[in-house]
């Protein structure tokens, strides 16, 4: 029998590869990269906006739902998808990251994490077992195996214990699995440690989940050794299995990510920074707070075709922001997860050309000469 949710490649570069991710909420062409709605919403955006943008898939985090609403609302109202009101596929976070950003709030040993919770103390324990049964009362497409993320920086014991416990978690949560329409994929970490990346990844691969993720990266790490892990774990994942790199990253890191093999990606950059005023464009980054937008009459970003690039000026923006108006939010989120959207189309199409490693460059070189601030954009689609 086929899994609920796979993937078929259609076209390869190097170890870049495109294709789509076939789910029971409709297909994702892949390379993909997922908004973040942590409680079931996209902050500042709704279902129907993301969905005109090309988003076909969301992720959501199980713990906070479990929080609030809780797994028997969203189950009782049609899972999360129906929920939200969004047509597309649903990806769940088993709530093994929280373990380190809420760590003043949980314990852990090798039965689960025992969190208190955020909103109101009262307790929530997630074990292996649990997390599975949590998303699967939620209705997610794709859930996640519990794992342990642990910090930056880390004893090389400490990180070995942990990956070790995450596979162990990692097999009970698959003995656990009920449903036969929902999919789940196990967790690689291993701090920055090459040994243990290794050592995990042989372990969670052996195991017969239907994709494998990179997990616990991107938490205060530098950046070159992000990318050797990153690349690291995808080389030893089968071509066969859909791939996702977690909590990962700014364009740049996806296009190398991309380049490394991978197909899934999800981040709270373009939302978050949206929020405190940041933009991504096709020549850097740009702070909108900036005195020096106070009189811009240009687009945010002159190569840009969304709403947002369409319908304001740079000194309306920057207004917007200063005044506090709920605008702002939305207009530079909209136009952050339209620019993530259509990186993830161009790379597509550069994977299917066979052009993807100068595409690739191209968009690096452009961004890191950071030429957002001075309005220098051109255009980066092939």
């Amino acid at each position: 029998m086929e899994p609920a949710v796979r993937i078929e490649i259609a076209a390869r570069d190097g170890a870049a590869r495109s294709g789509r991710l076939i789910t029971p909420h409709g297909e994702i062409p892949t390379p993909a990269f997922m908004p973040v709605g942590t409680r079931a919403v996209v902050k500042a955006m709704a279902p129907d906006e993301l969905w005109s943008m090309g988003y076909r898939m969301v992720l959501a985090n199980a713990y906070h739902l479990a929080a609030r609403p809780g797994p028997d609302l969203v189950h009782e109202l049609g899972g999360i998808a129906r929920f939200m009101g969004f047509r597309g596929a649903i990806l769940t976070d088993s709530g093994g990251f929280q373990a380190m950003s809420l760590a003043k709030i949980n314990s852990i040993n090798e039965e689960g994490i025992r969190f208190r919770s955020h909103l109101d103390g009262s307790p929530i324990m997630l074990t292996p077992e649990s997390a599975v049964t949590l998303q699967e009362r939620l209705g997610a497409d794709i859930m996640m195996a519990l794992d342990e993320c642990t910090p930056y920086p880390v004893e090389h014991d400490r990180a070995q214990a942990s990956a070790e416990m995450t596979a162990r978690w990692a097999a009970r949560g698959l003995a656990a699995r009920t449903s036969s329409t929902q999919t789940l994929f196990g967790i690689v970490q291993g701090g920055v440690f090459p040994d243990l990346r290794r050592m995990s990844a042989r372990q969670i691969t052996a195991m017969a989940f239907d994709g494998f993720a990179t997990g616990g990266l991107s938490v205060g790490e530098p950046k070159a050794a992000m990318i050797e892990m990153a690349e690291l774990s995808v080389s030893m994942m089968p071509e066969t299995h859909p791939r996702y790199l977690m909590g990962v990253g700014t364009p740049a890191d996806l296009l190398v990510a991309i380049g490394a093999g991978y197909d899934m990606f999800d981040c709270v950059l373009p939302t978050r920074n949206a929020r405190n005023g940041s933009a991504f464009t096709s020549a850097g980054r740009v702070s909108i707070k900036r005195a020096v937008y106070a009189r811009d009459s240009r687009p945010l970003d002159p190569a840009c075709e969304c709403r947002t690039c369409f319908s304001f000026t740079r000194a309306y923006l920057r207004h917007l922001y200063m005044g506090g108006e709920i605008l702002a939010a939305r207009a530079l989120t909209e136009h952050n997860l339209f620019f993530y959207a259509s990186l993830m189309r161009a790379a597509q199409a550069a994977i299917a050309s066979g052009t993807y490693r100068a595409f690739s460059r191209t968009v690096t070189d452009r961004i890191a000469a950071g030429e957002g601030e001075s309005g220098k954009a051109k255009a980066y689609v092939v």
